[in-house]
This record gives C-alpha cells, structure tokens and sequence, in this order.
C-alpha cells in the first residue's frame, strides 16, 4: 500500500478528518474527535497505528512481521502496521475498518446514534 492509498483509505471513511496536533508529522485520523489512526514514518518507513481488539491484536503479530505492538501507545491496544511490507492492502483495509468500528462503538450513545442516522450501522461497523 502506497503512503497515497493509505490517506485516501483512511479519509474515505464516514466523517473521517486528518488533523495534526503535534507539527507536520504524525497525522492523527479521527471520527467524531476520537482517534483512530495515526501515520507516521518510523525507521525510515511509513507506518499506521491502528486501534485493536487484544486477542485479535496478538494474532496480527504472530503472522505477520510487519505488525508490531503499538509505537507509543497503548500495546494491548494498539498495532503498529509498516505500510509497505508483508501484510497486504487487503489485510490493512480490513484493520482500518476495525480500528475505527471499535472507535465507533466506543463513543457515547447519542454520537453514535447520530453517526448511525446519517451513514448506517452496516457502514460504520464493518470492521467488526
């Protein structure tokens, strides 16, 4: 997956914004102020990181190298995913759309009922 790709993925989901809290770099991706991704370079590659669940999390390290525990975050919670390595355009879609359906989900009701209102649970939770 291409740094390019990556962005437009990440902003094509319902109400995504890329913002930047800390400088030029890293890019925080959000839904409704929560964040659901981070991309960054880190030892001269492009990374993500993406929100988990913990068991599936683990896994996604077992498999693939180029899935590590989250770089500074949370590493129960978080993965750090290097873009243009082992793991497949396919599988990182797929992670993002996790990462941001457990956001989603995590958010207070009447957030995620407006969110469901106007774009449909089927949208917003396919990751799930």
């Amino acid at each position: 997956m291409s740094p390019e790709h990556l962005k437009e993925y990440l902003l094509s989901l319902p109400e995504s914004e890329a913002s930047y809290p800390f400088g030029p770099t890293p890019v925080v991706y959000k839904v409704g102020e929560k964040m659901f991704a981070l991309a960054t370079v880190y030892r001269d590659r492009q990374i993500v990181n993406l929100k988990c669940d913990p068991h599936q999390a683990q896994q996604l390290r077992d498999v693939f190298t180029d899935v590590i525990a989250g770089y500074h975050m949370n590493k129960t919670h978080w993965n750090t995913v290097f873009i243009q390595g082992d793991v497949p355009d396919s599988e990182i879609e797929r992670m993002i759309d996790h990462s941001y359906a457990l956001v989603i989900r995590g958010m207070t009701r009447k957030a995620r009922a407006g969110l469901e209102a106007r774009h449909g649970s089927a949208v917003l939770y396919r990751g799930l």
